[in-house]
């Protein structure tokens, strides 16, 4: 009993219809990725106007996380705690602990309330989108409106 294992290279699996059609999906895709990129920057800008900040600090990537946890009222040195999301389970844990703290003290230093935390913490780029264009103001870091951070 023999069998054939060759294939043959040169034919082609693929038609030019269904070539387009995946092209055409992901250029659709893209264009939406993009746009949603772009509306999280302008509301990342925004809110980081609302809260004192210059606008341009928000488009720095590792420096707005910076300047995120001081708006917050966070130490921007517990930024090192992202670090250790290399170590296993205990890294993993002290980061998802840091976000929830984050997304707390966030909500705080605009005048929400714990649920808007959770908002925060489970979609944030929906509720950064909402403290940016909505009514809320800043009250300072982390919802102290004696002191505010203008740095």
């Amino acid at each position: 009993m023999s069998y054939n294992y060759s294939y043959d290279l040169s034919s082609n699996d693929l038609s030019a219809g269904a070539i387009a059609g995946l092209s055409a999906f992901l250029g659709a895709y893209m264009a939406v990725i993009i746009a949603i990129a772009v509306v999280q920057i302008i509301a990342m800008w925004k809110l980081f106007t609302k809260a004192g900040q210059k606008g341009w600090k928000s488009i720095i990537p590792i420096y707005n996380t910076v300047i995120l946890f001081k708006i917050s009222g966070l130490s921007p040195w517990l930024l090192l705690l992202y670090l250790t999301a290399i170590i296993p389970f205990v890294g993993w844990i002290a980061m998802i602990a840091l976000t929830a703290v984050l997304a707390y003290k966030l909500a705080k230093s605009f005048g929400k309330d714990g649920g808007y935390a959770v908002g925060i913490y489970f979609l944030p780029s929906i509720f950064y989108m909402i403290l940016a264009f909505g009514k809320s103001q800043y009250v300072g870091p982390g919802g102290d409106s004696s002191q505010s951070s203008n740095a």
